[in-house]
C-alpha cells in the first residue's frame, strides 16, 4: 500500500482516512469495531476525529467518537498500526450548539488530557486545531501545542479550517520561535466544494509542503449520487448539508460524474473520491462509511486511477 506523506512530520497515510464522525452517531460501537478492523486489514492506517464528536446528536455529549475509538485500540491491540488524528478547539466545556471555538493555551492542555484518557493511548499522532480562534493569538495556540509535542503526548500539529492568511501568519510564528508548525491542513473540498480551498490555499499548501486532507470528501453524501431531489432528502441525518447543492450546478455535477462513473465501472462516490486524489497537494480523502460493503466501495477508490479526459469533464461541470 502506498503511504503518503503528512507535510515534514515523519508521518505517512494511506490514500483514504476514515472519517471517525460517525462513530456514536450512524454507527453503533459494534458496527465501528468491525468498520475498523476492515478499514485496517485493507491496508490503510489513519483514523480522523475530533473530541466533540458528536454532541450535535440529541443525548451526546461529545467525545463518544474518541470513546469507540479508545475502546476499539483496546480490544483490537493495533494502536502501533494506525495513526490516530484528532481536534480540539469546539469548547467541550459548554454544552451549545453551535460550539464556541477556544484554541486558548490553557483550554488545549487541559482538553488533550480529556482526549488521551477517551481514546487509551498515551499519545496523538496528529492533534489539530479545529477551527481558527481568532480571538486567541496564535502565539498562545502554538505555544500549547509545543509544549505538548516536548512532553511526547502528540507528534505532531495540523490545522483544520484555517485561511490562507493565518496559515501563512501561523507558519512564520512556528519558524521565528521553533514551535513545531502545522504540517497538515484539513479543508471542506470536494467536487461541489472547490472555491474555498483552491488557489491562494492551495498554492501556499504545495509551497510550503502542508500535507492536505479533505473533509465532506463525498460532499456529505451528495457526490455518491443518491440525492438527486428533496424527497431522496426525507429522514436523512445529513439532509441540513446537502439541500443547498440541489441546484443546477449541482445537476451537472452529478451528470458528469454518472457519465464517468459508467463509462469506467465505477460508482459515483468512487469517481468523487479519485478526483480528489488526482488534486496537487491532496495526500488523503477523508470519507466516513456506517457499513462494510459502503466501505470496501470507498476502498476501491483507492485503486482508480482517471484519466486526463475525465479529469477534465468533472472539472468543467464542477468549475465554481
Amino acid at each position: 500500500m502506498t503511504r503518503r506523506k503528512l507535510g515534514d512530520s515523519g508521518l505517512q497515510t494511506g490514500p483514504l482516512v476514515f472519517g471517525g464522525n460517525v462513530f456514536g452517531w450512524t454507527a453503533d460501537e459494534a458496527m465501528s469495531f468491525k468498520l475498523l478492523d476492515a478499514f485496517v486489514d485493507a491496508g490503510m492506517n489513519m483514523i480522523d476525529t475530533a473530541d466533540s464528536y458528536s454532541m450535535w446528536v440529541p443525548g451526546n455529549q461529545g467525545g463518544e467518537s474518541e470513546t469507540i475509538i479508545g475502546r476499539w485500540l483496546r480490544k483490537s491491540g493495533r494502536r502501533e498500526q494506525v495513526l490516530i488524528a484528532t481536534k480540539v478547539g469546539m469548547d467541550m466545556e459548554h454544552k451549545e450548539m453551535p460550539p464556541r471555538i477556544n484554541l486558548s493555551g490553557d483550554y488545549i492542555i487541559r482538553e488533550v488530557e480529556e482526549s488521551l484518557r477517551r481514546l487509551k493511548t498515551d499519545y496523538i499522532d496528529l492533534y489539530q486545531a479545529h477551527r481558527d480562534d481568532e480571538a486567541t493569538p496564535l502565539d498562545e495556540t502554538l505555544a500549547a501545542f509545543d509544549q505538548l509535542v516536548d512532553e511526547g503526548k502528540v507528534r505532531a500539529i495540523g490545522c483544520s479550517n484555517y485561511s490562507a492568511a493565518r496559515l501563512d501568519q501561523a507558519l512564520a510564528i512556528s519558524d521565528d520561535n521553533d514551535y513545531p508548525r502545522y504540517e497538515t491542513l484539513q479543508p471542506c473540498y470536494n467536487l461541489y466544494d472547490r472555491a474555498e480551498f483552491e488557489g491562494e490555499l492551495q498554492q501556499l499548501c504545495l509551497d510550503r509542503d502542508i500535507g492536505v486532507i479533505t473533509y465532506f470528501s463525498l460532499g456529505s453524501g451528495f457526490l455518491t449520487g443518491k440525492y438527486r431531489s428533496e424527497k431522496d432528502l426525507e429522514g436523512k441525518p445529513r439532509a441540513y448539508r446537502v439541500r443547498d447543492m440541489l441546484n443546477e450546478r449541482g445537476s451537472r455535477i452529478l451528470a458528469a460524474l454518472d457519465d464517468v462513473a459508467k463509462e469506467i465501472g465505477a460508482t459515483q462516490a468512487q469517481v468523487s473520491l479519485a478526483w480528489l486524489l488526482a488534486q496537487p497537494g491532496v495526500m488523503a480523502p477523508i470519507a466516513s462509511a456506517t457499513g462494510l460493503d459502503q466501505l470496501q466501495e470507498l476502498l476501491a477508490a483507492t485503486r482508480l486511477a482517471l484519466g486526463d479526459a475525465a479529469l477534465q469533464r468533472l472539472d468543467a461541470a464542477s468549475k465554481p
